[in-house]
């Protein structure tokens, strides 16, 4: 499966490689997280109690409010931070969260992306080039 490629709709920020960390539920900033150490925090999260830090988040939907704003902007100036989140929907909110921070983002593929990449494989996600892509190493 090394060398995959799968393509997404848009994206922004920056090239990164790191190993992914998947699940198939949502990512809230707000309410999944524990945002000083690093973990995925409530409890009924299919990632309660793993570290999301310098790792690529494979999850299923952006959920939340306003406050994903700037606490992607707060996470990322502590340097507790995701490398990057690759999302199967993406709502405006986490767009702006993510462009505030100045955070790699990609987004809308054609399949099931959770279902595509494995759970910790290396992954390069670039949403630099005309069609943003993350691939498997």
């Amino acid at each position: 499966m090394s060398g995959k490629i799968f393509y997404a709709a848009a994206g922004m920020g920056a090239e990164v490689r790191a190993p992914a960390l998947v699940a198939k539920d949502g990512f809230s900033a707000r309410y999944d997280l524990d945002r000083i150490k690093g973990v995925f925090s409530r409890p009924e999260h299919k990632l309660a109690g793993e570290s999301y830090v310098g790792r690529v988040l494979v999850l299923d939907a952006a959920k939340g409010g306003v406050a994903t704003a700037w606490m992607l902007h707060e996470m990322k100036a502590r340097g507790i931070v995701p490398a990057a989140l690759v999302l199967n929907a993406i709502n405006p909110i986490m767009v702006q969260g993510a462009a505030l921070a100045d955070f790699t983002m990609i987004s809308g593929f054609d399949q099931d992306i959770t279902q595509a990449i494995p759970n910790g494989a290396l992954v390069e996600v670039d949403p630099t080039g005309e069609r943003p892509f993350i691939r498997i190493v």
